[in-house]
């Protein structure tokens, strides 16, 4: 049992928990992600390491509200216990010898881009994060990015907070104005880290992406993370989840993430009732 130490809202949709998990704070590192589950009947989801605390043994993890499970996790205050917690799982975030990346977060992503930036500050590297969110109200870490790039650009669709437009609009200015990166990092919806990584295709400059497809097992027995990579299929538990984002079939995997769409909204309606039920 995992004993949940810190519960933080960060928006109306977006939730932070804190879990006592010694072994796996251990040996952690960014882009590396964990499996959970609520109870013992609870379904298996996979959420990316949003940071850890070898000393206190702890790591956190951000998540959006979307189906059944990520409601049922939502409702569990501080002081409960998880089921189960497993990981570190996947491939760490490549960060040796970078000395110049930018970082490109979307929405909740941004929760996963991150412990990527702060690691490469920490290492030195010089870090330019970009941000993108749908309004001012979704806005989430702003705080800790600006404390872990040098660069920090913020932006949302409607102009609410920081500047108006999409992330690849700031990529791009940021490139034209004759920045140069040994690397762009990109982490968010599928369909914006496909674009970012079509602009970066423009420039020759490498780009990796995180991808969070559908997951079972996380070991790459089930087969349900499969990805078309440069014509090959690979798992985005054992092979990944970052890939390079120039090779990704960006428009197979927005159509397999789509598949339970119906379902998850069937699940969250039917969770969200059984709890208002045992309230009432």
């Amino acid at each position: 049992m995992y004993k949940i130490l810190t519960k933080k809202e960060l928006n109306k949709t977006v939730v932070l928990m804190e879990i006592d998990a010694p072994l796996v704070a251990k040996k952690a590192e960014p882009g590396q992600f964990i499996i959970l589950r609520t109870d013992e009947n609870g379904e298996r989801i996979p959420l990316t390491i949003a940071d850890f605390n070898r000393k206190k043994g702890s790591v956190t993890i951000i998540f959006q509200i979307v189906g059944g499970t990520t409601y049922k996790l939502a409702q569990m205050q501080k002081g409960d216990y998880l089921q189960d917690f497993v990981g570190p799982l996947g491939k760490a975030t490549h960060t040796d010898g970078l000395k110049k990346v930018a970082v490109v977060g979307g929405g909740v992503g941004c929760a996963i881009a991150y412990p990527v930036a702060k690691k490469l500050h920490s290492l030195g590297c010089e870090v330019h994060a970009i941000c993108g969110f749908r309004n001012e109200e979704l806005v989430i870490l702003e705080k800790e990015f600006k404390g872990a790039s040098s660069k920090f650009v913020l932006m949302t669709d409607d102009g609410s907070k920081g500047e108006k437009g999409l992330v690849t609009d700031a990529l791009r200015k940021l490139i034209d104005s004759g920045e140069e990166y040994d690397e762009v990092i990109t982490i968010g919806p599928l369909p914006m880290m496909k674009f970012v990584c079509l602009l970066t295709k423009e420039y020759g400059i490498k780009t990796v992406a995180s991808m969070n497809p559908i997951m079972i097992d996380g070991t790459g027995m089930c087969g349900g993370c499969r990805l078309t990579v440069g014509g090959k299929t690979l798992f985005a538990c054992v092979d990944g989840p970052e890939f390079d984002g120039h090779l990704i079939d960006f428009d197979e995997a927005m159509s397999r993430s789509n598949l339970y769409g119906d379902f998850e909204k069937h699940k969250y309606e039917q969770t969200c009732n059984l709890f208002k039920k045992e309230v009432e």
